[in-house]
C-alpha cells in the first residue's frame, strides 16, 4: 500500500536557535535543561511517519507530546524546523504559498475540536463554505454540500443554525464541510474531545461508517487511548515531541517497543484490543469435502467442514446434522474479543473463525476468550 503522507526526520523547535538546539538534542542534551537555558522547546524530534493510502491513521499522546504540532505541519500551517514533509509524493517544503494553497484546498480538508461554524450562517451555508472559498459555483457547491450533509444524517436540518443543534449535530456540520470538499485526506484535529461520551461514540461510528463507503486518508488526533484503539487502523504513540511507536493497537500492545509504551497499555481493557484471530486456535474436527464429494449429514462429534482451498463450507453435528455457512455461527478476522463474547457463549460448540476469503482459520471457545485474558494480564 502507498504512502499518501510521508514524515522524513522532522524537527520543529520554537525559539533559540533551531540548527543549535537540534545540535544539542542529538547529542544527547535534556530538553528540558534546553527550555530553561535557551527559552527554546522541541515540539518534534526526528519524527518519521508513513501514513498510507485510505488508513485511518490516529496520532495519540497527551497534552505536549506534539500530536497537534505534527498535525500543522502536515497542512503546511507551520513549517519544520529540519526534515520535510511530502503530501502525495510533492515536498511540501518544495512549493510556493499558492501551491501550498492549491494543495491545501484540493487534497485535504480539516476537521476541528471547536466545530468552528459561522453562527449567522445556516447549516447549508456553514457545510457548503469551503466550497463557496474554493470559487464553486452557488448551485454546485449547495448540491455537494446537501449531499454531505445527508450522508452525516443532517438532510432534514438545511435551514438551521447552529445555536439550534446539539453539539453533536453541530460537530456533524463540521464533518459535512469537510466531506463537501470530497478531499483525499481528512485532518481531524481533537474532532470529537468536546462531545458529550455517548456523543462521542455516535461519532465514531459516523466516521467508521463514512470510511467503509468512501476510504481516504484520515490523520487523527486525540488524547483518548480507547477512542484510538476504536477508530485507527494504525496508532502512532508520541510523548515530549518524540515518536514512541507506530503500528496496530494489538502490535502495541502485546509488543510495546518501551517501557513507556506498556504504561500506555496498561489500564486498557484487553478484550477491547484483542482480535479472534490471534486467540482462535486449529481444530482436530476439519474435515475437508473434496468437489463432487457428498456432504455428511450427521456426526458423533461436531466437525468443521472446508473444501479442498480451505473455505469453510458448514458443519456438521450429531443433533442437527449438517448446517451451511449461512446458517452457521461464524467470526471474521479482525472482530475484537469483546465484541466476540455473546456469539461464543451462545453456542454449545467452538465457533469457527474466517479470514478475509472465508477460509478456516481455526476455532475458539468461551475458555479461550477468558484464557486469552487473562493470559495476558499475568
Amino acid at each position: 500500500m502507498k504512502s499518501e503522507i510521508s514524515i522524513h526526520s522532522v524537527w520543529k523547535i520554537f525559539g533559540g536557535s533551531p540548527s543549535d538546539v537540534i545540535h544539542q538534542l542529538r547529542k544527547g542534551a535534556d530538553p528540558e535543561q534546553l527550555h530553561q537555558q535557551l527559552g527554546a522547546r522541541a515540539a518534534l524530534q526526528d519524527v518519521c511517519l508513513d501514513i498510507r493510502e485510505g488508513e485511518i491513521f490516529v496520532v495519540m499522546g497527551l497534552s505536549g507530546s506534539g500530536k497537534s504540532t505534527l498535525l500543522r505541519l502536515l497542512n503546511g500551517l507551520i513549517r519544520p524546523s529540519a526534515g520535510d514533509v511530502f503530501v502525495q509524493g510533492r515536498s511540501l517544503a518544495g512549493l510556493t504559498p499558492s501551491e501550498l494553497a492549491e494543495v491545501r484546498r484540493r487534497q485535504m480538508a480539516m476537521v476541528f475540536q471547536s466545530f468552528a461554524l459561522f453562527p449567522h450562517r445556516s447549516v447549508l451555508d456553514n457545510a457548503a463554505f469551503g466550497l463557496e472559498v474554493a470559487g464553486v459555483p452557488r448551485r454546485v457547491r449547495q448540491s455537494r454540500a446537501i449531499e454531505a450533509l445527508e450522508r452525516v444524517g443532517l438532510g432534514q436540518e438545511l435551514r438551521k443554525r447552529p445555536a439550534q443543534l446539539s453539539g453533536g449535530m453541530q460537530q456533524r456540520v463540521g464533518l459535512a464541510r469537510a466531506l463537501a470538499l470530497d478531499p483525499p485526506i481528512l485532518l481531524m484535529d481533537e474532532a470529537f474531545s468536546a462531545l458529550d461520551p455517548l456523543i462521542r461514540v455516535d461519532m465514531q461510528n459516523l466516521l467508521l461508517d463514512l470510511q467503509a463507503e468512501q476510504r481516504r486518508t484520515v490523520v487523527f488526533i486525540t488524547h483518548d487511548l480507547d477512542e484510538a484503539i476504536r477508530i485507527g487502523d494504525r496508532i502512532a504513540l508520541m510523548q515530549g515531541g518524540r515518536l514512541l511507536q507506530c503500528d496496530t493497537a494489538q502490535t502495541l500492545l502485546h509488543q510495546p517497543a518501551s517501557e513507556e509504551v506498556r504504561r500506555f497499555f496498561r489500564d486498557v481493557d484487553v478484550a477491547s484490543v484483542q482480535t479472534v484471530d490471534r486467540v482462535a486456535t486449529p481444530t482436530n474436527r476439519e474435515l475437508v469435502l473434496e468437489h463432487g464429494a457428498p456432504r455428511p449429514e450427521r456426526s458423533q462429534n461436531t466437525l468443521y467442514v472446508v473444501n479442498s482451498e480451505r473455505r469453510f463450507l458448514g458443519i456438521v453435528t450429531a443433533q442437527k446434522g449438517w448446517l451451511d455457512a449461512s446458517e452457521t455461527t461464524v467470526l471474521q478476522s479482525g472482530t475484537r474479543v469483546k465484541d466476540a463474547i455473546q456469539s461464543v457463549a451462545l453456542c454449545s460448540d467452538p465457533v469457527p473463525v474466517l479470514d478475509s476469503e472465508q477460509r478456516l482459520i481455526g476455532v475458539i471457545s468461551a475458555q479461550q476468550l477468558l484464557r486469552s485474558m487473562e493470559g495476558f494480564g499475568s
